[in-house]
């Protein structure tokens, strides 16, 4: 925050907000709960008047709304087919989601760009409204801040993995509130900074794309084609294939190893991490400790547990991905290393070749989109794996091409954590921006005179 304090000034007068995550706030601003300057979830019956049952509105699934206040608004609906059971709201409003871990990861946006004047949404959704003494902008920026975010979370009820914040907080919480015209200075400042900041980190993003293509790449050249360029070549018979080189075998998986799917865990017996063996949800995957190995895990389960769920124990060298869905999608492979569950939206290969580091890379350069059921639910099943055609090379030169695999995938993976740890930093000091800006930690008002 250095750099930050030494471009922008801090306001030169302050007092005790008397509110104890914000401390010390500029004198001239107030402290006002929510309630008094926004319509908390207001009702759809203002529409009863004049909103036919055919009227067109915006439709905003969970999934449709980003964490950074993006918005996709391609899916329009008529006002009857979700007059009930949805959430209501309209152009201006900000929304808020209130379930885990939607809301920890921040999702919600600012709905100025709304093509319809009205729309429904999520029921997991809270609406905020402002009142006259709050630009919506500003309010919204409220809302991205860490501190609303980890006081929420604080407050949450319910189940564990069904936990939402209660309207009750949302309604109290005490925010920090300049005049209007600062509320605007604030917002347009961090809507240019955060702007910046965006645009470095999209670029970032890209290069992590790109390096994993380069990495998905090298893998399929090096199990399809071997190392050696000058090896003779031979119609493997696999029409996505093509040639592969001449002493190497084609074999179905399932003479390789066998196939296993994995099993339904009831929402109730989750996020117990003292048990025996480590339950694997598709989700874990994509945890950063679990790139290549399955290290990290937040629930677990007995021996009887996993019996009674009808849950296979699968074996270390197991290799698994996910099997339906958008997770398919991304072509993951991980390695179980201890004994261990996986949940029902993954199947496991347990391999029986000597080399199971060789099968890890083989099924990586699967491409699992290709092979997937067509539908609006892509899958891949057990029997369609099992007759997966496999290549083989000679034992010796599967541990060959594995250890190239290792030292070249290693490079890679290192410039992708580096490249992740630059987004962290980034996304850091954007949300540290953020937090200055709202509380006054950032004198913006010399931006409003140059306006």
């Amino acid at each position: 925050m250095a750099t930050l304090m030494a471009k922008h000034k801090r306001h030169p007068m302050y007092r005790d907000s008397r509110v104890e995550w914000l401390g010390d706030m500029p004198a001239h601003w107030e402290v006002r709960r929510i309630k008094w300057v926004a319509h908390l979830n207001p009702s759809k019956t203002e529409q009863h008047a004049y909103l036919a049952a055919d009227t067109p509105v915006t439709f905003l699934p969970m999934e449709k709304v980003g964490t950074e206040g993006q918005i996709d608004t391609s899916e329009m609906v008529e006002a009857s087919q979700v007059w009930n059971g949805y959430t209501y709201f309209r152009r201006g409003d900000i929304l808020v989601a209130k379930i885990t871990p939607c809301f920890e990861n921040g999702k919600g946006a600012y709905l100025d760009s709304l093509p319809t004047e009205v729309g429904f949404g999520s029921t997991e959704f809270h609406v905020l409204r402002a009142k006259p003494t709050v630009t919506p902008q500003f309010l919204y920026r409220l809302t991205t801040d860490c501190a609303f975010r980890q006081n929420g979370t604080e407050s949450m009820t319910g189940a564990a993995g069904q936990q939402r914040v209660p309207a009750d907080f949302v309604a109290n919480y005490q925010i920090p509130l300049p005049p209007l015209a600062e509320q605007r200075a604030i917002a347009a400042f961090l809507d240019r900074e955060t702007a910046k900041i965006n645009a470095l980190v999209s670029k970032k993003e890209r290069l992590i794309e790109l390096l994993q293509e380069k990495r998905t790449a090298l893998i399929s050249r090096a199990v399809t084609k071997g190392l050696n360029p000058n090896a003779p070549l031979k119609e493997s018979g696999i029409e996505w294939l093509g040639e592969i080189p001449a002493h190497w075998e084609v074999k179905r998986l399932k003479h390789l190893g066998s196939l296993q799917g994995g099993a339904g865990f009831p929402h109730e017996e989750q996020w117990d991490t003292t048990q025996e063996y480590p339950f694997f949800k598709v989700g874990d995957m994509g945890v950063d400790a679990n790139q290549r190995e399955m290290i990290k895990y937040q629930h677990t389960v007995s021996l009887d547990t996993a019996s009674r769920l009808g849950a296979y124990v699968f074996p270390p060298s197991t290799i698994v991905f996910a099997k339906v869905g958008a997770a398919l999608m991304l072509n993951r492979r991980r390695m179980i290393i201890r004994p261990s569950c996986i949940d029902n939206n993954m199947m496991g290969f347990i391999p029986r070749v000597p080399d199971p580091d060789w099968m890890m890379y083989w099924l990586s350069g699967l491409d699992l989109k290709k092979l997937a059921n067509p539908g609006a639910v892509p899958s891949v099943n057990e029997g369609q794996m099992r007759e997966q055609e496999t290549i083989l090379p000679p034992l010796t030169e599967q541990r060959t091409i594995a250890a190239f695999l290792d030292r070249e995938t290693e490079k890679i993976d290192s410039l992708i954590t580096k490249v992740h740890e630059a987004v962290e930093l980034l996304t850091e000091k954007r949300t540290a921006l953020i937090s200055a800006a709202v509380t006054g930690q950032i004198d913006v008002r010399e931006e409003m005179e140059c306006t």
